[in-house]
């Protein structure tokens, strides 16, 4: 099983970057999907997740209104869209897969069986 995410980049304060994570080896479609970020020191953190269905998504509180998820399932692809960058937003960005597939895990790294190789976004000021 393979996540390969892309779509990383240096970007200025409020413009905006598509974050894509390709997943093989497996279909996905039965699985809830989410994205972390994680900066150097700090603890990986919960972005943003999708339900299996994509009829639920979740938001970290910084991100809401400005982030969108979303997943193709024929392609077992998931997605993030992220608009109105901030500074503060730079970090590794990883997708992940979720093991047990239970949403109240949705934010929760250990609710994650697989993960991408990461990809960094920079946001400059």
């Amino acid at each position: 099983v393979q996540l390969q995410a892309s779509g990383g980049g240096l970007v200025q304060a409020g413009g905006y970057l598509r974050l894509s994570c390709a997943a093989s080896g497996r279909t996905f479609s039965s699985y809830i999907m989410g994205w972390f970020r994680q900066t150097p020191g700090k603890e990986r953190e919960f972005v943003a997740a999708i339900s299996r269905s994509s009829g639920s998504t979740d938001y970290a509180d910084s991100v809401k209104g400005r982030f969108t998820i979303s997943r193709d399932s024929a392609k077992n692809t998931v997605n993030l869209q992220m608009n109105s960058l901030k500074p503060e937003d730079t970090a590794v960005y990883y997708c992940a897969v979720s093991s047990g597939g239970l949403w109240a895990l949705r934010k929760v790294s250990g609710g994650y069986g697989f993960w991408g190789q990461g990809t960094q976004v920079t946001v400059s000021s």
